[in-house]
Order: structure tokens, then sequence, then C-alpha cells
């Protein structure tokens, strides 16, 4: 029970602590997330409107240079490499600075060696080779984008996080005090997910998947809180890219398929129902086959849209203001006035919510793919 009380029950004051951060913390990304919409909204503006589809797709997508923000009207980019192969000139290496940010009038980006980027400043398009007079792509594309580069850095967060906590397991006996401070919190969630998730679902076999289902559940919590912070190393939404959810889903689908038994197959095939259910026409067996997919892919869709949506809406609550002041006019100027403060407290209201998804949506994907296992591992029912 100490252990416990120590763990959950922190002090008083660190709650306040806690409080005070995560207020801070929310301000803040509110008020980078209106920033950057006021900067590239007056420049849409002076541009003769404001195309609010382009600066949402803008921000969420992936790109090959990392765009901060912009400083008298100069973007600050943090330049990433740039790796292709081309069946007419080979391997290429370069930096995505030795491209033009902006595009030219034929919406090419030039670069280097006859090299362009398809697309708008911010998009991440095909690369392509200028050979005569005509663009061919590229033969495959490996560069290090801004969503590989967000997977890198919260890869390595993850990693630290996780050999601190085992650092200290492994310096400390099992009827030790509990740990305090950063490993107590690591600690904390550790036997939280285990034993109300895993644990609970899986019984007798928790340990021989836990480390793939606790691996799923940190790297989803700290890559969502991690694309809410508004600027580098964060600001990458990267479990709003469907690849990342994809591969998570395709990994809890070969863990539920291969693992699974033969109970589990056989209800599959041939379930225990009616026979006319099975013959002459298998609507059964290919109702239960489709399932097969369907639950993966409902887990790669939630995450998915989940998280695309919180930003999405994060950013078009930002957008409010700009996009009355657009207007022009008196009519604008009283709308844009008025609308500031209701912006600034959906912002902020958003973004407390956001921090609250990414732990949800980290435990029900978590929750999910044990109950999916644990389903793969039904036992024969045998008669009395």
């Amino acid at each position: 029970m100490k252990y416990l009380r120590s763990i959950f029950l922190p002090k008083m004051k660190n709650r306040w602590f806690l409080m005070l951060m995560l207020f801070c913390f929310t301000m803040t990304a509110s008020a980078s997330s209106q920033s950057e919409a006021g900067e590239v909204l007056e420049q849409k503006e002076s541009e003769g409107g404001v195309n609010l589809k382009e600066i949402l797709f803008g921000h969420i997508q992936d790109s090959y240079q990392w765009h901060v923000t912009d400083i008298g009207g100069h973007p600050l980019i943090i330049p990433l490499p740039m790796i292709f192969y081309s069946s007419h000139s080979g391997f290429h290496v370069y930096c995505s600075s030795q491209f033009e940010h902006e595009p030219n009038a034929e919406l090419l980006r030039e670069g280097p060696d006859g090299f362009y980027i398809q697309g708008a400043a911010d998009e991440k398009g095909k690369i392509v080779e200028r050979i005569g007079n005509e663009l061919k792509p590229v033969s495959f594309d490996i560069s290090i984008t801004k969503t590989v580069m967000v997977l890198f850095i919260d890869s390595i967060l993850l990693v630290l996080c996780i050999l601190i906590a085992a650092r200290w397991c492994k310096k400390h006996k099992v009827d030790d005090p509990a740990p305090k401070g950063f490993v107590g919190f690591v600690h904390m969630f550790v036997m939280t997910v285990y034993n109300d998730m895993i644990k609970q679902t899986l019984g007798k076999e928790a340990d021989k998947y836990a480390p793939y289902l606790l691996t799923c559940f940190f790297f989803i919590f700290i890559v969502n809180l991690m694309g809410v912070v508004p600027f580098p190393p964060g600001g990458g939404n990267l479990t709003g890219n469907i690849t990342c959810t994809f591969f998570l889903a395709l990994c809890t689908f070969l863990i539920v398929n291969l693992t699974g038994t033969k109970a589990y197959w056989k209800e599959i095939f041939w379930g225990d129902v009616p026979w006319w259910l099975k013959v002459p026409v298998p609507l059964m067996p290919f109702i239960e086959f489709f399932g097969i997919f369907t639950k993966p892919v409902a887990l790669m869709i939630r995450l998915f849209a989940n998280m695309l949506a919180g930003h999405v809406i994060a950013i078009s609550l930002s957008c409010i203001i700009f996009i009355m002041f657009a207007l022009g006019g008196t009519l604008g100027k009283v709308l844009g006035i008025s609308m500031t403060p209701v912006s600034v407290f959906l912002s902020v209201f958003m973004m407390l919510l956001e921090v609250l998804v990414c732990y949800i949506q980290a435990m029900v994907f978590t929750m999910l793919s044990a109950v999916f296992i644990s389903m793969s591992h039904v036992k024969e029912h045998h008669a009395a």
C-alpha cells in the first residue's frame, strides 16, 4: 500500500506545479499555432484571398524541409537530407536547402543537376528529373523528410525514457521504496498499463505480449504529446500520418494471426453455426474471414482520424481571427476583434483536450490490441 500511495498520491505542491506547467504549455502552444496561422494567412491575404484548405493541409502534410516559422517575412527552415535514386543518373544526395523554397510558374522547385520538387513550397511532392524536354520521376525516394525526422526524435525519446527507468530497476531491489520523480512517473504508467489493460485482458499470457503492448502504448503516447508541442523537436503530426498508423496496425495484425490457436482458425472457417450458413454458400466463413482485416483497419483509422482531426481543429480555431480580419472594412475589424478572445479560449481548450486525447488514444490502441490477441487465443470447447 505504501508503494502504491507513493506513486499515485504525489504531494500537493507537485500537483500544483504540474497544473501550472500544463497551463503554460497549452498557452504557448496556442500562441504559437495562432502566430503560424497569422503569418500564413497574411501572406494569402496579400495574394488576394484566404485559402483555408491549403493552410490546413500545408501544416499537417509531410515535406522535405522543416518549416519552423517566419521572421520578418523570411522563413525559418531546418534543411533535411534528400536521398533518392534515378534510373538515368544513379544515386543522389542533396540538402533540401539546395532547392528553391518558392515554386516557379510550372509549380516546380528548382534544384541542382536538373532535379525539381513538384508542388508548393511546404508540400512533399515528387522529385522529378528533367531529361530533354520531359520530366520523369525518380525510381525511389528514401529522403529524411519531416515525418521521418520526427520519428527518429520520438524513438530516441522513447528509448531514453525506458532506459532511465530500467537503470533504476537494475540498481535497486524489488522490496526497495518506490522511485520518485520521473522514474516514478514512468513506473506508474507501466504498472497502470500492465495491470489494468494487459493482465486483465490476457491473464496468464500477459508477460508474453507485454513488451509489444507496452511499446505500443509508450510510443503512441510520446508521439502524440510531441505532436502537440508547437516547436522543434515537436510539432510533427506523426500519428496523423496514415503510414505510421498502418504500420502499427500491421504489427498487431501479424501478432494476432500468426499466434492464433487452431480453435481460433476453426471458428473462422467452420464456426459453431447452423450448417446452412456454411454450405453451400460459405456466408459465415466469409464474414469471419473478412473480420480478420477489419480489426486492424479499425485500429489504423481510429488513431489516424482522431489525431489528424485534433490538429485540424486547433489550426482552424486559430485561423478564425485572421479570416474575420481578411473580410476587410469596418465589419471585418469588428468581427476580428470580437472573435479574438473566443478564438484564444477555444484554442486553449482544444490544446488541453488534445493532451487528454494523446493518452486516451494510446490507451485505446493498446487495449484493443490486447483484446484482439486474447480473442485469437481461444481454446477448444469439449463437450461434457
